[in-house]
Parts: structure tokens; C-alpha cells; sequence
């Protein structure tokens, strides 16, 4: 909080003189937003409804091969027409399924959730940026976009939005940037305008495009923003469904059967490489697997099986210099001189079971990895 208080005095180095980021009283920004709290799973008409469904009408849903076969009948199915649908179905025997259990929750999407993992792999690939992007840029450099990147991290937390929402807005600056030229006094309308972006196909409350005008205290208008958010969108062709690390980390989390705190520290580890533009060479599935293999070395020094192989498609060895560049990261990070401190006191706090300060993260692991 005191770093939230900090920089409402603070101007960003690209910045032209007195232009105050969050401007004078940022605390105002900040209002009650209803949220995902509001949803739960309690009882409803609608949940009434379904329990009066018969069990022949249920099972008339399901397909052939899996129909109960009770009271009835069933032909046999003729395996030879499905045998390449069966052929990715199947888990080697040394694998754990850890959708077994799921096919009764629609929310889970047990009975494609494989195929949707793997069209989110192939996705990543389609929209990876060049690692060497900023190289295109004449006014626009990497310091300048860790100067941005970690006060939207600031002003992502104080607007209490969802973690996509973060991670999406990164994505689109980085998309942008590299197909796109920018200059210096822009880059912030540029942050701000890909926040609201990410927002919009995100959150179910957006904050109002004036909060993005106050916390840039009047440095752009909202003719200005909107323009930039069309020329953001028109640039990425409207394709704005790029994975990202959160998407896979929460499945790589389940194959490993991971506590609460093996999962945060994994966030944690994600979360520093958003800074750091030399990360940009991995994708989301690497940095997600190489940030929960990392996590539980530190923690216990847990093993990388084979489930967990199977379901993240890398093995510990590829994701070895992955874990090397966040554990250089994680020390850097921890540098009192070092300037991107929004994810280490972001992290820092309980609601993150102050994480960033586990003894760990300064242990001879970290040390032997970022040689």
C-alpha cells in the first residue's frame, strides 16, 4: 500500500515533467465492484428442474458408447470408425487420469478437456512474438516497457481485477509493439489502453474509461484512448485469445495434485517473468511448467513425474533454462536497488500468504540455477 502511495508522486521517467500517472488521490479510484462473488453453487429452480429429468431422458443424451445398459439393449460399437478419436484418448499406463473423476461436472469439460490443451498449445505458437521485437522499436525500449509493465501491475491491483486481466494486457502491449511503432510519450496511452482492452474481454465489471484518464492525471483524454484501443484492435486483426501461463498452470497444478502454496509460489514465479521482456523467447505453457517445477523444488523438492510430463508435455530437462532465467529473476527481484518491486510487495502481503518472502526463494537452489 505504501508503494500504491508512493508513486501517486511519482512520474514515469518517459514521461513529460509534473504529468502525475495515478494522479492526486488515487484512493478514489478504488470502489466496491461486484464480482465473481456474487455466483455460487447454491440450489436453484433451475437446478430443481434438472433432478426431474428420467433417467431414460438423461441417457439419451450421452453417446452410445457410454448409454447405461440397464433396462436396455445396446448394439456394439464399431470401434474400426472411431479408432483415431480412441488413439488420443488414450493415457500411457504409467499416467495418471485426473479427469476420472470429472465427467459428472459440466464445468469441467472432462470429456474434451485434452482437446481444448491442445488447441490452446497450437494457439500460442499462432500468436508468439519475436523475442528480438524490440529491436524494430526507433524510441521505445526494454527499460522503458519494465518501467510500464510494473505500474500497470500497481494499477491492476488497485482496481482489484481478475489475474487474465493482467496477463492478457502484457500479451496485447507485447503483440503490439512488435508490429506496430510507438513512441516514447505514447507508451503509457499505449499500457492504458491495452488494460482497458483486456478488461472489456475479461472482467464482468470494466472499469470506466475515465479511471484510466484520472490515474494518468489528465495525460490523455478519452477521445485519445479510444482511439488507441481501435488502433490496438485493428492491429491484432480482433484475435485477442492468445493462451496465457495462468490457463496452463492451473491444469499442471491439478496432474500434480499441488497444495495451495506450491500453486502461489508458482504464480509468484510466473508473475516476475511479465516483467522481464527477455522472457518473451518462452512460451506460456514453458514459463507456466518450468514456475510450478521451480516451485516445487523449492518448497520440498518434489519430484517432476510422469503424470505431470504427460499433461504439460515438458519434461524437467527442456524446462531447465526456463527455470535458470526465473530463478536470476527471483534474485533480482529481491534486490533492494531494483526498480520493478509491484510483483515482489504485491506478493509480499497475506492475502498471497506473503509468499515472496519465503526463506526459500534465497536458498542454495535459487543460487545454483541463476549461475
Amino acid at each position: 500500500m505504501a508503494a500504491i502511495r508512493r508513486l501517486g508522486t511519482q512520474t514515469l521517467p518517459f514521461q513529460k515533467e509534473n504529468e502525475n500517472p495515478l494522479g492526486k488521490g488515487f484512493s478514489k479510484v478504488s470502489r466496491p465492484r461486484a464480482a465473481l462473488g456474487d455466483i455460487g453453487n447454491k440450489a436453484t429452480a433451475f437446478n430443481d428442474q434438472k433432478k426431474t429429468l428420467t433417467r431414460s431422458k438423461a441417457s439419451s443424451l450421452l453417446p452410445t458408447a457410454i448409454k447405461p445398459a440397464k433396462d436396455e439393449k445396446c448394439e456394439p460399437m464399431d470401434l474400426a470408425d472411431v479408432s483415431e478419436a480412441l488413439a488420443d484418448c488414450l493415457i500411457p499406463c504409467k499416467v495418471e487420469d485426473i479427469d476420472r473423476e470429472d465427467f459428472n461436472n459440466p464445468q469441467l469439460c472432462a470429456e474434451y478437456v485434452n482437446e481444448i490443451m491442445r488447441y490452446l498449445r497450437a494457439m500460442e505458437r499462432k500468436y508468439s512474438v519475436s523475442p528480438d521485437y524490440m529491436n524494430s522499436q526507433k524510441e521505445v525500449n526494454e527499460k522503458m516497457r519494465t518501467i510500464l509493465v510494473d505500474w500497470l501491475i500497481q494499477v491492476h491491483t488497485r482496481f482489484h481485477l481478475l489475474q487474465e486481466t493482467l496477463y492478457l494486457t502484457i500479451s496485447i502491449i507485447d503483440r503490439f509493439l512488435a508490429n506496430y511503432q510507438v513512441t516514447k510519450q505514447n507508451l503509457q496511452l499505449v499500457g492504458v489502453s491495452a488494460m482497458l482492452l483486456a478488461s472489456k474481454y475479461e472482467e464482468m465489471y470494466a472499469p470506466e474509461i475515465g479511471d484510466f484518464v484520472y490515474i494518468t492525471d489528465n495525460a490523455y483524454t478519452k477521445r485519445q484512448i479510444r482511439q488507441m484501443e481501435a488502433q490496438i484492435f485493428k492491429t491484432l486483426e480482433f484475435n485477442l485469445g492468445k493462451p496465457l501461463c495462468l490457463h496452463f498452470l492451473r491444469r499442471n497444478s491439478k496432474a500434480g495434485g499441488v497444495d495451495a502454496q506450491k500453486h502461489t509460489l508458482a504464480k509468484y514465479l510466473m508473475e516476475i517473468t511479465l516483467l522481464d521482456y527477455g522472457s518473451i523467447q518462452f512460451l506460456p505453457s514453458e514459463i507456466a511448467a518450468a514456475a510450478l517445477c521451480l516451485s516445487m523444488k523449492l518448497l520440498d523438492n518434489s519430484e517432476w513425474t510422469q503424470t505431470l510430463e504427460y499433461y504439460s508435455t515438458y519434461t524437467e530437462t527442456h524446462l531447465t533454462t526456463c527455470m535458470k532465467r526465473i530463478a536470476k529473476l527471483v534474485l533480482k527481484t529481491k534486490d533492494k536497488d531494483s526498480k520493478g518491486k509491484a510483483v515482489y510487495n504485491k506478493y509480499a502481503s497475506s492475502k498471497f500468504m506473503k509468499i515472496s518472502t519465503l526463506t526459500c526463494l534465497s536458498s542454495s537452489t535459487i543460487f545454483d540455477l541463476s549461475e
